[in-house]
Order: C-alpha cells, then structure tokens, then sequence
C-alpha cells in the first residue's frame, strides 16, 4: 500500500508539473556544460577579466592596502555598469577575491541557459531548434572579450523579459517592473536598453494597425533608469564611431560568432543563417521576438562604436540581434534538427572549454613570475600582440593579476580618469591600458629598449610568443617561461654613474 500511495503522489507530480521533469531538467544540464569553461579552468580566460579584477581588489580595499591607497583612486558611482562590482562586495568577503571573480563569472553563463528557458516557457514554446540554436551565441564575443557587466545584465534583461510576458494582462504588473529594470540598469545600461527593445518589439507584434501607438507607452514601468543618467549619474559623454567606419561595421557582423577558429566560427555563421533563412521562407519567425531583431540589427549598423565610456557597443548588439532572431525561430523540424542546433551550441562550448584549460595552464606559468616581485613593487607590462589575428588574446591584461597578487603598479588596468572608476593617483604619465599593448606585423622586430612604461617601473613583465630583440639598458632578467620573462630594471642613478 505505502508503494502505491507513493507511485500515485508521483503521477500527481507529474501530472502538476508535466515540464519539471524533462524541460527544467534540460535547461539545467544545459546551463551547466554552458559554465564548463569557467568550471575546468583554474582562472577565466577572458581577455579583459585580470583588469576587472585589479579593479575589483581595489574597490574593495578601503584605503587598508597602504600600496593600492598610493598608487590608485576608485570612485564609487551610482551607474549603469555595476553588476559584478556589486556582486563582489559580499562575496568576496567570504569566498576570497578570485574564487569569488570565478564564482560569478561561472554563473554568467548558467544563468544565460536558464533565462532563455524561462523566456520559452513564458512564451508557452518548447526549447526547439531556434532556442537551442540561440545558446551558441552565450560564448559571445562579449563574454570572451570579458565584458561581464553586460553579459550579466542580459541575461537578467532576458529573464525581466519573460516576466513581462508571463504577468501579461495582471494589473500589478507595473510594480515588479519599476525596481527590475533598475536591476538590469545597474548591471549595464546597454542591458537595460535591450529589455526596452525586446518588450517594444513584444509590443509592437499586439499592434493592431500600423498607427497604434499604444506599444510605444507600454514599456512605461522601465524609464525610470533614465533619471539618472539625464542628471549626469555616472555619465560619461565620449561617443565615437572610429576608424573606417564601413569595414568595421561589416567585420562586426560576420565576427558576430568569433571565438577561436575562423573556418569554424564562420561555418557556425552560415549554419545559423541557413536556418534563419530557411524559417522566414516558411513564414516561422514569432513576430513577438522577430521585431526586437530586426531592431537591434539596425541598432548595430547606427550605433556608435564607443559610447557611455565603453568600447564595442555596437559588437556587443551584433551578437545579440543574431541570439534574438534565433529565439525568434519557431519551426518544428525533426527531431535530428534539433540535436544538430543542440550539437552545434555543445561542440563551441567544447571549444571554449579545452581553449581556456590549455590558456589556465600556460597562465599557471606566467604569474610565477609574481614569486619575484615584492608587495608595492611598480611593473611595466609589456604583451606583444599581432595585428591580425581571429582569436582573442587572453594575456593582454595578464600584467593586472600584479595588482591582484602583490598590490602592485602596473600598467594594463582600466584606469583612466572620467572614463573608469578606477584611476591612478599619479596622473604626471600614462600608466594604463592600453600602455601595455605592442602590436606587431610578420618579421617585425620587438625592442624594449625604448618601451615608455619601463621608465617608471621596477620591473619589466614581458608577455609574447615572439622574444624581442633588445631589453632596456641594465635589465636583469629572474625569472622566464616559454613565451614571458620579468626582469628587474635598473635604477637610473646607476646607469648614470
């Protein structure tokens, strides 16, 4: 009797919550082979990722570091790009500052997985070929790039998103929007700006003729955000397109699936276009996501390249107008369709996966080059960098992890006054990104001779497969690896004597 009595309380479960089973169970797997880069590799391996955390260390510190308080600044603002910072202030506490970095880094990604899902459900659609071909986008270049805060503050637009949807047509719903769209501001204001574009385009799709004007007012509940930033909290006005405006606008589409393998990235590419193709042929695009695309597609081609301080604005909304219009994608193919679309997001997370364990461990021994640097020291960072190259280089802000480990000044952090939180407190020279960077053409030589950070440092961190030709007058090198050595630099009195 206790055996049937149990089997019956299952089907009741069952019977309850028919998707609890399969759909949630799914996603969750889905989201954690999403976190699998992060999960396998002993740090992130994004390109930007040390900095934030330099960042990080010293917005936490409080002035209790007496080297991070001589070396740097941080200005705490109530802004649009707070999302990690945020979370870090009490995690680090209690998990350590890098534990904590990774922590949260890891649950960017999960949560991606987990967002779309709460979207199809909203949206009373399984996760199909569309959904499942949208999570190859989550190992954005964005997110490879290291842009945290925003890649956070989609994934939480793309959960406010789905409980628009899901509290449609109850009056209170405007309540839990007030304080949600501040949320997703808070991560980063671009976020906030694709929430408004995805409920718009919900909106738009209800319309009831071309001069309904009611989908305009709907998104209503998520203005509030602008307030602030009209009186000029965390402001910053530097907008600029940049340099061959045309070529770049057309390399941040075909790179919009960028990761490691260009033959691959764009076979990738073509296979998502090919379904999208395939589906507004057939007429299978849901309207309520279809519009939200296409104007975050037009947002990509208007949109400055810098703009609110950050870089690659319009990149980062090149990858999502693809994600969308892949979530926009409702056709029922068969069955190996959908483990293809599941097998492509699978296999890149793969990629990222290996890629980023193979980096940890070359990173492993790049940062014993700490071992020989005393707390306070100052390093001049020096990464060498080709000019073309497809994947992102993962050691362009290694220098950072000077910071993190030995309270160092060093010379790759995000720290430049009205642009940062973080500045240095010195402003006599330039010591921040992107003084660290060398770039360099085929049989170009290096020469640190005359390398400007070095003049103000004691020591010199060199980070490239490529060794350069000449080191500053009086480096003594202590301490080298396969592709890296630091050196202690001369002091200038002693070359003069």
């Amino acid at each position: 009797m206790h055996g049937t009595a149990q089997l019956q309380t299952q089907d009741m479960i069952r019977a309850r919550w028919p998707a609890l089973d399969r759909g949630l169970l799914f996603a969750l797997a889905l989201a954690v082979l999403a976190a699998l880069p992060v999960l396998l590799a002993w740090a992130p391996q994004m390109t930007d990722y040390p900095s934030h955390l330099a960042g990080y260390k010293v917005a936490l510190d409080h002035g209790q570091d007496p080297y991070l308080t001589r070396y740097f600044r941080f200005n705490w603002e109530w802004t649009g790009n707070l999302g990690v910072e945020l979370l870090m202030v009490p995690m680090a506490p209690v998990f350590g500052l890098e534990q904590a970095g990774r922590i949260i880094v890891a649950l960017i990604p999960f949560l991606s997985v987990l967002s779309v899902y709460a979207l199809c459900r909203a949206l009373k659609r399984p996760m199909g070929v569309g959904p499942l071909l949208s999570l190859s986008m989550i190992w954005s270049p964005s997110l490879l790039m290291g842009f945290v805060n925003w890649s956070l503050s989609v994934a939480m637009a793309l959960f406010v998103f789905a409980a628009w949807v899901g509290l449609e047509g109850k009056r209170w719903r405007w309540i839990a929007m007030i304080p949600a769209s501040f949320v997703v501001w808070l991560c980063h204001v671009s976020g906030w700006g694709v929430m408004g574009v995805l409920i718009f385009g919900y909106e738009w799709a209800h319309r009831r003729s071309w001069l309904d004007w009611r989908p305009f007012l709907k998104p209503w509940p998520l203005i509030f955000p602008l307030f602030p930033m009209l009186i000029g909290v965390g402001a910053n006005s530097k907008v600029s397109y940049g340099r061959y405006v045309l070529d770049y606008k057309w390399g941040i589409l075909y790179k919009s699936m960028r990761s490691f393998d260009y033959t691959f990235d764009i076979a990738s590419l073509w296979l998502v276009l090919g379904v999208l193709a395939g589906a507004m042929l057939v007429r299978r695009i849901d309207g309520r996501l279809g519009w939200a695309a296409l104007i975050l597609l037009v947002l990509t081609l208007i949109v400055p390249r810098q703009i609110f301080g950050g870089d690659y604005a319009d990149y980062r909304l090149s990858t999502m107008a693809l994600m969308i219009a892949c979530l926009a994608i409702d056709w029922a193919l068969p069955r190996w369709a959908t483990m293809v679309a599941a097998g492509l997001f699978a296999v890149r997370t793969l990629v990222t996966t290996v890629v980023w364990y193979q980096d940890a461990q070359v990173a492993r021994e790049l940062i014993v080059a700490l071992d020989q640097v005393p707390e306070g020291a100052r390093v001049a960072t020096a990464v060498a960098i080709p000019r073309s190259q497809w994947r992102f280089g993962p050691f362009e802000h290694f220098g950072s992890y000077a910071v993190v480990r030995r309270s160092a000044m060093e010379n790759s952090n995000f720290a430049l006054p009205d642009v940062h939180m973080l500045s240095m407190r010195d402003l006599s020279y330039r010591f921040a990104d992107p003084t660290q960077r060398i770039l360099y053409s085929p049989q170009q030589h290096i020469d640190l001779r005359t390398f400007p950070p070095a003049r103000h440092a004691d020591y010199l961190w060199y980070i490239g497969t490529v060794k350069p030709i000449a080191l500053p007058d009086g480096a003594r090198i202590l301490y080298s690896s396969s592709n890296s050595f630091l050196a202690r630099l001369a002091d200038p009195a002693d070359l003069a004597n």
